[in-house]
């Protein structure tokens, strides 16, 4: 299988894909950020019943005419009454409470003026003022959140304005991360020669697949031991949905995870990409899982993760696998490097209704340079077939921060 195109590797990722993973109920003080995988349906209008939108009095509106109109009683909150108010006469009627049958205005206090049991009309409103209509909140029957939809605060206390305790949500996918490469090290492991290099890939991974609504497992820091690669994979399938390894995807000689991919007589959806970063980006199915071969610099690592895991977890989760891209101005000209599609990390911001984009202070070099993500930071993509981009440009950028 030769290299693909950026946009054929994404076409084979979707149609590699068959269903979401299975649903469990959750609690709805536990789905903040978990995917709703029913439909959440009004079963009643709310409101029920017409309700006051403000402190004031109920009224027949054509009564407001009188000048003059008899208070009758009151009616606070979480009360009812049967009684249907007569004409010429008021309920005072508060935040909240059920308008009393029969009246269809509610005048606000401070347009009236109490004198004994009577208000005096010092300002009319019109029919129908200040009253929150039968179904104002939603229908019975009426789709509120559709499946699909990742939990936030307004859809929880919707569940609760329903009555609802718990939820059907889909599973999250297990996500394994392997790190491989003699050369690396652990956070807290001693340096003993120049050589060795601090390893990020699995902490900025393992973070990305958080946000994105997954359970991370760091496997150990793996050597460049085709039996140790294997044993550490081969575990880590059993258990997970996705396997996520870093590093020997290239053409080096200690480069061991693509022949140990190539054993497995998987299903590949692409050995290679026409992409910068992340070019030997391997991704094959074993059955009903995935295994995406990451390179190791940390910024291929990062960028990969972000085109290709993310969108896998979302679609494992019964969402839509598209990522946050907007459209913004470009600040600065841009000298293309390659005749790949290009992922360049920017500056992203938004003013005045429109996104704007620089890579001011962004390094140019090796894929190495993980800083470049630091900040408000976007993904510019450069297509394939593009060449130099000029300043003032509308370019597509990954919002990050709408991961």
């Amino acid at each position: 299988m030769a290299f693909i195109t950026f946009e054929e590797s994404l076409e084979n990722l979707r149609e590699s894909f068959e269903q979401p993973k299975l649903s469990e109920q959750c609690f709805i003080d536990q789905a903040l950020g978990r995917v709703l995988s029913e439909d959440i349906i009004a079963d009643a209008n709310s409101p029920a019943y017409p309700t006051s939108a403000m402190d004031g009095y109920a009224v027949k509106h054509a009564d407001l005419a009188r000048g003059r109109i008899t208070i009758l009683g009151d009616l606070p909150a979480g009360t009812y009454s049967e009684e249907s108010l007569p004409s010429g006469f008021t309920i005072k009627t508060f935040t909240g409470s059920l308008m009393p049958k029969g009246s269809d205005t509610l005048i606000p206090i401070e347009n009236v003026e109490v004198e004994g049991d009577e208000i005096l009309i010092k300002e009319g409103v019109p029919e129908g003022f200040s009253v929150r209509p039968v179904g104002e909140n939603y229908h019975e029957g009426e789709v509120l959140i559709k499946r699909g939809t990742k939990i936030g605060f307004a859809e929880i206390g919707v569940l609760a304005s329903l009555n609802i305790a718990q939820v059907r949500v889909y599973q999250r996918p297990r996500v394994a991360i392997v790190a491989t490469g003699s050369e690396i090290l652990d956070v807290g492991e001693k340096q003993t020669n120049p050589s060795q290099i601090r390893s990020s890939n699995q902490f900025t991974l393992e973070a990305l697949t958080h946000i994105a609504g997954a359970l991370p497992t760091r496997a150990p820091l793996t050597k460049d031991d085709v039996e140790s690669i294997r044993e550490t994979i081969s575990q880590a399938m059993e258990t997970h949905d996705i396997v996520v390894t870093t590093g020997g995807v290239s053409v080096g000689d200690y480069d061991f995870v693509k022949g140990i991919l190539q054993e497995m007589e998987p299903q590949y959806i692409t050995k290679g990409v026409i992409l910068k970063p992340g070019q030997h980006i391997k991704i094959v199915k074993a059955g009903s899982k995935y295994i995406v071969a990451l390179p190791g610099f940390p910024y291929s690592s990062t960028v990969t993760f972000i085109l290709y895991v993310i969108p896998l977890i979302k679609m494992l989760m019964g969402q839509t696998p598209a990522l946050p891209y907007v459209r913004a101005v470009l600040q600065n000209d841009y000298k293309k490097r390659s005749k790949k599609t290009e992922f360049v990390a920017c500056n992203l911001s938004y003013r005045d209704g429109t996104y704007y984009c620089d890579l001011e202070g962004k390094k140019s070099g090796s894929s190495a340079i993980l800083t470049n993500m630091l900040g408000d930071t976007g993904l510019m993509e450069v297509p394939r077939e593009s060449g130099d981009i000029e300043a003032g440009t509308l370019v597509y950028v990954i919002d990050l921060k709408a991961l």
